[in-house]
């Protein structure tokens, strides 16, 4: 296809995409004054959604799903079959979940109405976070309100100026926001490269007070993992803090959904800080931290994010107690979502897509390259009946935009395979 055929010359889009890719610092405006369309983001965003129009590539972002979000949802009353949430495995709308959030509004309402500490606390979270410490073999566990804030306030409040942080490149924006939080020295390593992280911390430890490891157990934009033996390692020889960040793990790897430490067959012992979100395979909202007990009493007494924000509204957390129970208790669910993503990856891939280093577990990612492509195929997958989100320039480099395929134990062979048709057309 034609650089024409797509709205702009070549010359026009790689002139947009240089402007884009420079995001120069902003030229101060004496004038702004009150004027939200002088901020910097506000000029990126009319500048980003100018050349989608010019090239015809609709708005892929914010569709309204009128229904639970599974394998299939229905989007624009057309049922799809739907790659684009983190329901792995079909919890979010179980009966059994919706019954326990249900019994929890009819016994303690829709809100905690305060924070924890003050009188927000309810039999609920303590069942949750018991669960939790559980999954991980740890002695507590502690949840808060919201995942992204649940490791910017952990990660800001436990490090400081005087100490290091070394963490992987493609680590999440909450984790990159905590760290930016702590004022703590900031190394960043090459994407799953231990040995590199192991030279950085070689060559800063000893200038630094305290040490923070942080890694992914499963990162959500190439589906793939640390060796998480190497990161406990090198944590134990520098004494080091590691944190793994488990949001896309729980449910996902592992025999029984436990995570990284049970697909690895390691020690989950070796992590000093488990992080996760309920948000994803436990059918609720938030994060949490499990841990040593001094680490969650620590947190649960003075981490600003929980201290200060209201506490988690027990229907939510009586529903991912539930979907955690159902998990461990019918590891099928597991197994299918495991079969149906090695399935996808193995089509995908035998049809000639690039699905990077994918470990095929529950996120396959197909990279396109162009953002415009990545919009287009979009916008084609769906007018044919499969919901899959772009990801697109700046969230990952200009070259490397892709469809992430978030696969679930709800899909079906048929799916895959008729998904996997569409693909192969909308990209010919």
């Amino acid at each position: 296809m034609s650089g024409k055929a797509m709205g702009l010359t070549l010359a026009a889009r790689a002139a947009l995409l240089a402007r884009l890719g420079r995001r120069e610092p902003p030229t101060p405006n004496t004038t702004a004054g009150r004027d939200f369309a002088t901020l910097p983001a506000a000029r990126e965003m009319a500048l980003v959604r100018a050349g989608a129009e010019q090239m015809a590539i609709p708005n892929p972002f914010f569709r309204a799903h009128e229904g639970v979000a599974g394998g299939h949802s229905t989007i624009g009353n057309r049922e799809v079959v739907n790659f684009s949430s983190y329901n792995y495995l079909g919890l979010n709308g179980d009966r059994r979940v919706a019954a326990a959030a249900h019994a929890a509004i009819d016994r303690y309402g829709i809100s905690a109405s305060a924070s924890r500490i003050a009188s927000g606390e309810r039999p609920v979270h303590a069942a949750l976070e018991g669960q939790l410490a559980a999954l991980y073999g740890t002695q507590a566990a502690l949840c808060f309100v919201s995942g992204h804030a649940t490791n910017v306030t952990v990660i800001g409040h436990l490090l400081g100026p005087r100490d290091l942080i070394v963490h992987d490149a493609l680590v999440h924006n909450s984790g990159a926001e905590g760290v930016r939080l702590s004022g703590a020295k900031r190394i960043a390593f090459a994407h799953n490269d231990w040995a590199a992280a192991e030279r950085e911390l070689a060559a800063h430890r000893k200038r630094h007070s305290r040490a923070l490891i942080l890694i992914e157990g499963h990162y959500s934009m190439d589906g793939d993992m640390p060796d998480l033996a190497r990161f406990i390692d090198m944590a134990r020889r520098h004494d080091a803090w590691l944190m793994v960040d488990e949001a896309h793990s729980v449910g996902v790897l592992g025999a029984t959904g436990r995570g990284v430490f049970e697909q690895q067959g390691v020690d989950p012992a070796g992590v000093d800080i488990w992080m996760g979100t309920l948000s994803k395979t436990l059918a609720g909202c938030g994060g949490y931290i499990a841990g040593s007990a001094v680490l969650i009493d620590v947190l649960k007494h003075s981490a600003p994010g929980f201290v200060y924000s209201v506490g988690m509204a027990p229907a939510l957390a009586a529903a991912s107690a539930e979907s955690l129970r159902i998990m461990l208790d019918e590891p099928w669910r597991v197994a299918a979502l495991q079969a149906n993503a090695r399935a996808f990856l193995d089509g995908a891939r035998a049809r000639g897509f690039d699905v990077g280093a994918s470990a095929g577990l529950g996120i396959v990612p197909v990279i396109l390259g162009s953002s415009v492509k990545a919009g287009r195929v979009s916008a084609a997958l769906l007018e044919m009946g499969v919901n899959v989100q772009p990801i697109l320039f700046p969230v990952v480099p200009e070259g490397s935009a892709r469809l992430r395929f978030f696969l679930s134990s709800e899909h079906t062979a048929a799916d895959i395979d008729t998904t996997l048709e569409a693909l192969s057309a909308a990209c010919a």
